[in-house]
């Protein structure tokens, strides 16, 4: 199994970005992903292929066990101690988020915590690193993470938790933080059977959505609350 020396200042997001692009060319069916693939997967089959394995195809081919392994590695070179936290909460946030595309209730349960303890982490290294803004975009990301895979009191737990700290400090949050801290309330809600509550909370987003300066946040927004699971609140 040949690898390739890791790029001087390589950049985490780069990386991901290429595993990606890998998964994307497998699923097409591309014979030149495929190669790569079998060259260093240990056990793909020619099956269902994810971004956790394209992720460690890629960490493979840098000689390197596993995508964690790669995301140290990159780190160390570049930061050290506070600004290692932030990168740490920087990286698992942006993974955590990718892999809400493709991980639920359904998948393997070790997909399924590593998405849930990565949300964790990212929130952890974020109260090292960061500021109560930080700290509630993170519990809310745990709140979607527990959510997404059928977890609906921790999500509620979470979701609450978020919202109070958006409520306890507005100075420090963005003008976007209080819709988005009541969707994912909206949908803990409606996770564990409280319709009325959830739709109050989801109206109560759709007020604040209007009041949002920047149109990108708008967007997100709306993106985010498109997508499921919303526990037949929306249907």
């Amino acid at each position: 199994m040949s690898t390739t020396p890791l790029p001087a200042k390589a950049s985490l997001s780069q990386l991901r970005a290429r595993a990606k692009e890998l998964r994307k060319a497998v699923v097409k069916g591309r014979p030149d992903a495929i190669e790569r693939v079998r060259a260093q997967h240990p056990a793909y089959d020619g099956a269902g292929f994810t971004l956790r394995d394209a992720q460690l195809t890629i960490a493979r081919e840098y000689g390197l066990a596993s995508w964690p392994e790669l995301m140290e590695k990159v780190a160390t070179e570049l930061v050290e101690g506070r600004e290692l936290h932030r990168y740490f909460g920087v990286e698992l946030n942006n993974e955590t988020w990718d892999l809400l595309e493709e991980i639920d209730e359904t998948s393997p349960l070790e997909d399924q915590e590593r998405l849930l303890y990565g949300a964790y982490a990212a929130c952890l290294h974020w109260l090292e690193a960061g500021n109560e803004a930080n700290h509630a975009r993170g519990e809310h990301l745990i709140a979607r993470a527990a959510l997404r895979i059928g977890r609906a009191e921790a999500g509620l737990l979470h979701a609450r938790r978020c919202l109070e700290l958006v409520r306890a400090y507005p100075a420090q949050m963005g003008d976007w933080d209080e819709p988005f801290a009541r969707e994912a309330l909206a949908r803990a809600l409606a996770a564990t059977g409280d319709t009325a509550g959830a739709r109050r909370e989801l109206e109560r987003v759709e007020e604040l959505a209007v009041a949002i300066s920047d149109e990108r946040d708008r967007v997100v927004l709306r993106e985010e609350l498109a997508k499921e699971p919303w526990f037949g609140l929306t249907s």
